[in-house]
C-alpha cells in the first residue's frame, strides 16, 4: 500500500477498532464519555482507553477522570490497573509525556502494521519438515498454547488465558487459536480475534519457542489465519508488533501505520 492509502487505512482503523471499538470479551463494556472511549471488563479482562480526542486544554482533565474512574470499582467489575493505548498520531503531541506526569509508566512501544487479507491468504508457504499445525478448541490446547508463550516471551499471562477460554466458550466464532507442534511437542502459537462486523481481523501472540526460531514457522502461522480471514471475508489483518516480529511482517507485505505505547496505571498507585 502507497503511503495515501496507508493514511486512508489508518483513519478506517481509528473510527471502526478505536472510536466505535466493539467489547474484546463477552461481559466487556464499551462507552464513550466526552471525548475518551474506554473498555471495563469484569475479571481478568483489559480494561483501558482506547481512543481519546484531546487537546492542550482538556487532556490533563480528562486524564484525571478516567484514574478516578477506574479507581471507584472494585478489582472483580475491571478496578485498578489500566492501560491507555496511545497511538503516536494522537494529541495533543505531549500526550504520553502527560500520562507520565500523572503516574502512568510506559511499556515499551510496538509498531501498528497493517495488510489485505486476500494478499496474504495465498501466500506459498509450506510447513518446515517435522510441523504439523493444530487448531485449539479446547482448555487442554489453551494450556499448550501458554507453556509455548511462557518459553518465547518468559512470562506468565493469566489474563490471556483467561480471554481465550471465555472466547472459545462463550464466542467460538471470534477467535481462531493455533499451535504449530513437533510431535506431541508444541513450538509455537498464535491467535486471531475476529470482532463481528470488523473489517480487521487482529493477529495476537505469536511467539516460538527460541531453540525453533529462524525455520518459517512464524510465517506459517500468520498465512494459516490470513486464509481463516479470508474465507470470512475480513479484508484487513492488522497487528501490534515488536521490534522481532516487524521485518518479517513487512517481508510479507505489512504497511506501517504507526506506533502504539501501552501506558500502565499500576493497581496500586
Amino acid at each position: 500500500m502507497d503511503p495515501d492509502e496507508l493514511l486512508k487505512v489508518r483513519d478506517h482503523y481509528d473510527a471502526r477498532m478505536r472510536r466505535d471499538a466493539p467489547p474484546d470479551a463477552p461481559g466487556a463494556r464499551v462507552e464513550r464519555v466526552g471525548a475518551v472511549v474506554r473498555q471495563t471488563a469484569p475479571g481478568l479482562g483489559w480494561n483501558g482507553v482506547v481512543w481519546s480526542a484531546l487537546d492542550e486544554a482538556t487532556a490533563d482533565a480528562e486524564i484525571a477522570a478516567q484514574v478516578a474512574h477506574f479507581a471507584s470499582r472494585p478489582p472483580q467489575e475491571g478496578g485498578g490497573e489500566f492501560e491507555w493505548k496511545l497511538y503516536s498520531h494522537d494529541r495533543p503531541a505531549d500526550l504520553g509525556e502527560r500520562l507520565r506526569a500523572a503516574g502512568f509508566v510506559p511499556e515499551p512501544p510496538e509498531t501498528l502494521l497493517v495488510a489485505r487479507t486476500a494478499e496474504l491468504a495465498g501466500l506459498p508457504v509450506r510447513p518446515p519438515e517435522g510441523i504439523t499445525l493444530r487448531v485449539v478448541t479446547d482448555e487442554a490446547g489453551v494450556e499448550l498454547m501458554m507453556e509455548v508463550h511462557h518459553r518465547a516471551f518468559g512470562t506468565r499471562r493469566p489474563r490471556i488465558r483467561e480471554q481465550m477460554l471465555t472466547l472459545l466458550r462463550d464466542e467460538p466464532d471470534t477467535i481462531e487459536a493455533v499451535l504449530a507442534m513437533a510431535g506431541e511437542v508444541p513450538v509455537s502459537a498464535a491467535r486471531m480475534e475476529m470482532r463481528p462486523g470488523s473489517p480487521f481481523a487482529g493477529l495476537w501472540g505469536g511467539g516460538t519457542d527460541p531453540e525453533w526460531r529462524g525455520r518459517g514457522i512464524y510465517r506459517l502461522l500468520v498465512a494459516h489465519r490470513a486464509r481463516v480471514a479470508a474465507a470470512r471475508g475480513i479484508p484487513y489483518l492488522q497487528v501490534d508488533a515488536s521490534d522481532d516480529s516487524r521485518p518479517i511482517l513487512e517481508r510479507l507485505g505489512f504497511g506501517v501505520l504507526g506506533v502504539t505505547t501501552p501506558y500502565i496505571w499500576p493497581a496500586s498507585a
